[in-house]
Parts: structure tokens; sequence; C-alpha cells
């Protein structure tokens, strides 16, 4: 199990176009993606579209990211990078 945490900087938060994003980019990978509000309130699997929306997580707001099974290294490596370039 891997884990990092990310400052959302987007200006909307997690909103429609880049949690589709998310959920495109963790289906492509071998690993199972879980993304947690830092305050641990809300939890869901990033392949899910609606649950990562009903999140509402917010810009400045730190999320917990953890990807389990698979190639773990260079998935997160992967999704740390996406968090990066996209939210």
């Amino acid at each position: 199990m891997k884990q990092f945490q990310y400052t959302i900087t987007d200006p909307i938060g997690v909103h429609a176009r880049p949690a589709g994003m998310l959920a495109k980019a963790a289906k492509a990978l071998d690993s199972t993606v879980t993304i947690t509000k830092a305050d641990g309130s809300k939890s869901a699997v990033a392949t899910r579209l609606m649950a990562v929306m009903g999140m509402g997580i917010k810009t400045g707001e730190t999320v917990t990211v953890t990807i389990e099974g698979g190639n773990e290294e260079a998935n997160a490596a992967a999704i740390e990078q996406f968090f990066k370039e996209n939210l």
C-alpha cells in the first residue's frame, strides 16, 4: 500500500471535468486508488465518478490518496503526477 497527501489547487475544486479525468486515469491502472478527505469524513474509490464528485472536495482541502495492489510504485507515481497536473 502506498499513500500520499495532496492539497487541491484547482480554483473550482474537484468538479465534473477533473473528476472524470481522474476516474479514467485510475481505471487505466492495475491498482485500486482510494481518495479520503483529510478529516476522514468521506472516502471514495477514484474510478467511481459520482462518488468522487459527491465528496465535495474544495480548493485548499487536503486529501489522502491510497494505492493498493498491482504495481503500487509505478501507479502511485503516475496518479501523483496526475494530481499535480490536473487538480
